[in-house]
């Protein structure tokens, strides 16, 4: 019997940083950098609502209220498939790399790149930025460097031995 296919862990086990039995090192990794994206995501949204409310939002506030509401659901889901994750379940680890390591990827870069596209220079970056940028861009720099270290650790080999071992 496959040790994965009925996994002890339940409840708060399954978020534990320690590696449970039988997990590769690579799927591990994944799991961490997972969450470390998701913790960057986290610190951003609340630094963007944090300015927001301090220099006032033209959109009002109904619309930040929103929109935290949402990032709380979609980070509470990302955070449930990433746990599924790195317990072996495979349609966890194609839902983690379409919908955050594809669909993800695309909304953290999208804004730099219209950016460039609208006839910017990178020279411009740093004399058209305030204080938000500057507080945002290194936290993004390591959202997105998380992201693609945990697609890579998702996929090497151990990870795709990890979850061929049995259907989940």
């Amino acid at each position: 019997m496959n040790p994965r296919s009925h996994s002890p862990l339940s409840g708060a086990a399954v978020f534990k940083l320690g590696p449970p039995p039988g997990v590769p090192k690579e799927v591990q990794a994944s799991f961490v950098l997972w969450l470390t994206a998701v913790a960057a995501g986290v610190l951003e949204t609340i630094i963007r609502l944090i300015y927001s409310l301090s220099v006032g939002s033209s959109s009002g506030g109904g619309a930040d209220v929103t929109s935290l509401i949402f990032r709380v659901i979609v980070y509470t889901v990302a955070v449930y498939i990433i746990a599924q994750m790195r317990l072996g379940k495979r349609w966890a680890r194609i839902t983690v790399a379409v919908l955050l390591g594809g669909i993800g990827t695309l909304s953290l870069v999208i804004d730099p790149i219209s950016w460039l596209a609208a006839g910017n220079s990178l020279g411009e970056v740093f004399t058209q930025a305030d204080l938000l940028f500057f507080i945002v861009a290194p936290i993004r720099a390591v959202h997105l460097a998380a992201v693609i270290a945990a697609l890579v650790f998702m996929f090497l080999p151990a990870a795709n031995n990890y979850f061929r071992a049995g259907a989940r």
